[in-house]
């Protein structure tokens, strides 16, 4: 193993490698400051005393626990042997997940991470990595900024025989959830000379406003469109996916599961970072895996809509599949 503690290496500009696009198209670059660790695991179920990350809910309170693996596909279709490296900056962590890590260098390529002029990296680039590694990247006059940014909720629909025909009830009101997002932020006094996202994540979820409508029927509702009920699309992205989704031999349940599962998982985010690595709409793990839906993955929210419904089509039978299974894990 090397030795880390005397391998200190100031480097140039190393990659012109755009990181991800804001939604509204703006650009932004992972990069690291001073301070940072990367630690890499192995993901091999055959070395007992490793882990391996699991599926997880960006909202969920364990989203960062790992357990026990078996040696197969995990739920986001990672493979086994895969390797997790944790990314430790001012105190906030983000794993990078990736595959046939050989050195430094190709920890930091797998990871999207650019090295800017004047970034002290420990060891040097070309130093062979395994799951002991401990690669630190210093960064001058930067340092990590944390804002929180309002979810909107949707106004779902449901069906229920409890009232006369057409009548209304407000079942619950809607509540607005937190975007949490820390930045990279570079100063030169008290200029701001660049921001760049490193995570961006669901902090608290958005809660739903339900509108009971009475049947008047006099007998139980018990279809699944009924019971998951009819969301109203709010902003283009839903609106596409609504309209996709029925012009595909979709369904209103199907677009009410969507709806759910997405707002739970990045709050309608193209680019949500979760610390564990997890990208995207969908957050999957790692986002890279996207790209069998299409090469513009990483900004383009129809690609990340497609691979999520192929993959709940795959994996639970159907997106209300995968609904129901995070009601129960929240995850999916």
């Amino acid at each position: 193993m090397a030795d880390h503690r005397k391998q200190t290496k100031t480097l140039r500009s190393l990659s012109k490698r755009q990181w991800t696009k804001i939604a509204a198209g703006a650009l932004a670059v992972v990069a690291l400051v001073g301070g940072s660790a990367i630690v890499v695991h192995s993901h091999n179920a055959r070395q007992n005393s490793l882990t391996q990350v699991t599926s997880y809910s960006a909202t969920d309170s364990n989203a960062l626990s790992v357990s026990r693996g078996t040696d197969r596909e995990d739920l986001r279709g990672g493979k086994a042997g895969d390797t997790y490296v944790t990314v430790k900056i001012n105190g906030k962590n983000r794993a990078v997940v990736g595959s046939h890590f050989t050195d430094v260098k190709s920890v930091l390529d797998q990871g999207d991470i650019t090295l800017e002029t004047g970034d002290v990296v420990k060891p040097s680039l070309k130093t062979k990595v395994n799951e002991s590694t401990v690669i630190t990247i210093e960064r001058a006059d930067a340092n990590l900024e944390t804002s929180d940014a309002a979810i909107g909720f949707n106004t779902v629909t449901k069906e229920t025989s409890d009232l006369p025909k057409g009548q209304q009830k407000v079942e619950s009101e809607g509540q607005e959830g937190v975007m949490e997002t820390t930045s990279l932020v570079t100063k030169a006094g008290k200029k701001t000379i660049s921001s760049n996202v490193f995570t961006s994540f669901v902090k608290k979820a958005p809660v739903d406003k339900v509108i009971l409508v009475g049947t008047g029927s006099g007998s139980s509702v018990s279809s699944a469109a009924a019971n998951i009920g009819s969301t109203v699309p709010a902003g283009e992205m839903q609106q596409w996916a609504h309209d996709y989704l029925l012009s595909n031999g979709g369904s209103e349940a199907d677009f009410t599961a969507t709806v759910y599962i997405i707002s739970h998982e990045s709050g309608w985010r193209v680019n949500a970072q979760n610390p564990s690595g997890a990208y995207g709409l969908p957050q999957a793990l790692p986002g890279g895996k996207m790209v069998s839906a299409g090469a513009d993955w990483a900004t383009n929210y129809q690609t990340q809509l497609k691979w999520f419904w192929g993959y709940c089509n795959t994996t639970y039978g159907s997106v209300q599949g995968a609904y129901n299974h995070w009601l129960s894990a929240h995850s999916y």
